[in-house]
């Protein structure tokens, strides 16, 4: 019998899960481990998106089937924040579909939209549905950088030039999953240009809208006049009411391609648990109070993070925004790659971070880390690092004080 499926064998190993493994094998045997690997947030949602939660659950008539494109006062409740959010209008019933998270939105907008042999432009490193909802449908991936900058259109344009056939969809995402990166406005104005200019598709994944640092809102793809001409956004309740397990998030946008997610959606599944959706609602409609507190309490972990991982021997770059730092291997130890320096340093050091390499080619020689750990639990990962550090021979600032 034929075991040697199609889309299996364009998928690599998923070398992330070599140390998910190696943590959860450590954690059996009772290690500490301080997970900086998967974001994961470490938060509850507010008590009163809990509480409606319960309240809906213990309706009798509350569990049988839902709305796969999502219930009606979910998808008002969406159209309202990004109205208040970005002043961006949308028609909840033929722009807004609720998906089971961000990822599964991508992925089954990925089978609706792509034939094999599409091209797709995705960013590398990107977070790994971006590239790989697509290779699952059968597409080929060019990749674009993540820096939204002049080196960003140079590779769009030559994409288009060179590409056979030529590109029919382009993926981003900003603040960036792993990179932390953040696009401004401009740039989606000149994206938006772009693609009506070349006939491209882009879905925008706006994962981590709500977590930004130093008083800079991250905008949204469609606040650029005419953009929902050829985008759609995806957002998610993961991260913003600490909801991810949950599985709720949204794709808005563009009418055609909300139709063919909405279409797909309805032959594979019939929504999110009803009580849940309607929790959703009371925390996009109710106090947004938490929203401002996890920002809040995010950018404390990003400097203590910076500062007490710089003490320890290790400079990380200061992210600007999402719960996220993008960190260069310390320069003594870069020879090792980031995979084998990840394994090492959740053996030696008892700290999981993910290998940049997981996250595509040009994410060699960085790791991933999230800020899901308290800020205590962040300061002794530094120490175990500086003592780690130490033992490879890496001359530390707190060896050279008499630390």
């Amino acid at each position: 019998m034929q075991d040697d499926f199609y889309r299996i064998k364009r998928l690599p190993p998923y070398v992330i899960a070599e140390v998910n493994a190696m943590r959860a094998a450590a954690r059996a045997r009772g290690d500490d481990i301080i997970d900086l690997g998967m974001g994961n947030p470490d938060l509850p949602p507010p008590p009163h998106v809990i509480a409606k939660l319960a309240e809906v659950a213990a309706k009798p008539d509350a569990h049988g089937y839902s709305a796969s494109k999502g219930i009606p006062g979910l998808r008002r409740a969406q159209a309202a924040y990004y109205d208040r959010r970005f002043g961006v209008d949308l028609d909840p019933e033929s722009e807004v579909v609720v998906t089971l998270g961000s990822k599964e939105g991508l992925a089954n907008l990925a089978q609706a939209i792509t034939a094999p042999g599409d091209v797709v432009l995705a960013p590398n490193p990107s977070y790994p549905i971006h590239t790989f909802g697509f290779i699952i449908a059968g597409a080929t991936i060019r990749s674009v950088p993540t820096t939204p900058d002049e080196r960003y259109f140079e590779a769009l344009e030559r994409a288009v030039r060179f590409t056979v056939p030529r590109p029919s969809v382009l993926v981003m995402g900003y603040p960036s999953n792993p990179t932390a990166e953040v696009a401004d406005l401009a740039f989606y104005e000149r994206v938006v240009a772009f693609a009506k200019k070349h006939n491209i598709w882009v879905l925008s994944d706006l994962a981590y809208s709500e977590i930004y640092f130093d008083g800079q809102p991250t905008p949204s793809i469609l606040q650029v006049p005419g953009a929902k001409d050829v985008a759609i956004e995806f957002t998610s309740m993961s991260k913003t009411y600490s909801m991810a397990g949950w599985r709720i998030g949204f794709a808005v946008g563009n009418k055609t391609l909300i139709s063919a997610l909405t279409r797909v959606k309805s032959y594979l599944d019939y929504g999110a648990f009803t009580p849940i959706q309607a929790a959703a609602v009371a925390a996009l409609n109710g106090p947004q109070d938490i929203v401002a507190q996890n920002r809040e309490l995010y950018h404390r972990r990003r400097d203590v993070l910076v500062e007490s991982f710089g003490r320890a021997g290790w400079e990380i770059p200061p992210p600007r925004a999402s719960m996220f730092a993008w960190a260069p291997l310390p320069p003594a130890l870069a020879h090792l790659g980031s995979l084998e320096f990840s394994k090492q340093l959740l053996t030696e050091a008892g700290v999981a971070v993910a290998p940049g390499v997981g996250y595509g080619e040009d994410g060699e020689g960085f790791v991933r880390i999230a800020m899901v750990e308290n800020e205590q639990r962040l300061r002794q990962a530094a120490r175990n690092i500086r003592k780690y550090l130490q033992s490879m021979g890496v001359n530390t600032p707190a060896a050279n004080a008499g630390a």
